[in-house]
């Protein structure tokens, strides 16, 4: 059974917690696997990272999540200071550059980070980075994270995610069709229409638009020394997060590698995700081998 170590690295304005399955420095040859998300925290790759115990996993919760507690005063997320947050815990670990998979919003971050910091990553899977601006109908697209925002703000989490989850589900673009539904019941999802009066969930409110609103730089992405892959869900098909990754793929002149399951097919019961973590740790295993 491989041991996790965790550790807390002081950087200007937080106190970054991230865990260590492993011997740092790795064996075998191969770098440290970076998992990371967003707004996820590290638990939500427990299933994931059993199936490399043969590896040097990190993973870590994000500055403002979980335990990483912010000293910095600001409640928002930003791609752009979680790579710098990266680039340091990456300095920390003194072994890399490293391999990193990036899932949701996370990927966005790990986009950030091999734009800005070319020469930390060797491999980065970017799985379903949710990016407005890669879409035919991004403008649709911010209109209805507007709508699950806006009904969030209105009644609280159960309504809010209700139309987070209609959002994330619609088939194809957002039309009028989208927008002329009801507005989603909490309780067809099986969520309370109990309002407990915060705001600040960092995937309903506005704090993380940052990461939807991500222009990526194709120039500096494709310049990169890093190999870039662009992964997708076999179940995703046609929902969002399924066509803003075929639309970075597109943008970066590649296809998109298919994976086992949906949006979190690397969870096993985690955040309310049944995936099929042991099919998508053989694949991204598979994937970087390739590498």
């Amino acid at each position: 059974m491989t041991t996790t170590q965790t550790h807390t690295l002081a950087v200007p304005g937080v106190d970054l917690v991230y865990d260590v399955r492993g011997p740092l420095p790795p064996t075998g040859g191969r770098p440290p696997l970076l998992m990371i998300g967003q707004p996820m925290t590290a638990e939500g790759f427990n299933a994931l990272a059993a199936h490399f115990t043969d590896r040097t996993v990190v993973t870590y919760d994000p500055r403002g999540l979980g335990r990483s507690v912010r000293k910095d005063g600001r409640t928002d997320h930003t791609p752009q200071q979680q790579a710098a947050d990266l680039h340091l815990l990456i300095e920390a670990l003194g072994a890399g550059p490293v391999e990193v998979l990036g899932s949701s919003g996370g990927a966005v971050t790990a986009l950030e980070l091999v734009a800005t910091y070319p020469g930390d990553v060797v491999t980065v899977v970017a799985h379903e980075p949710p990016i407005n601006a890669v879409l035919p109908d991004a403008g649709a697209a911010e209109r209805a994270r507007a709508d699950f925002y806006e009904a969030y703000q209105a009644k609280g989490t159960g309504a809010g995610m209700a139309a987070f989850i209609a959002m994330t589900s619609w088939q194809g673009e957002f039309t009028d069709a989208y927008f002329g539904q009801p507005a989603a019941d909490p309780a067809t999802f099986g969520l309370s229409t109990e309002d407990d009066g915060t705001r600040d969930d960092p995937l309903l409110s506005d704090l993380s638009w940052a990461i939807s609103d991500y222009r990526p730089d194709a120039n500096l992405l494709t310049a990169a020394p890093t190999r870039i892959v662009i992964a997708v869900g076999e179940e995703s098909t046609g929902t969002y997060t399924a066509r803003t990754a075929l639309g970075l793929a597109a943008l970066l002149g590649q296809q998109p590698v298919v994976f086992p399951s949906h949006h979190g097919g690397f969870m096993d019961g985690e955040f309310g995700y049944a995936g099929k973590p042991k099919e998508f740790a053989a694949r991204l295993r598979e994937v970087l081998d390739a590498g």
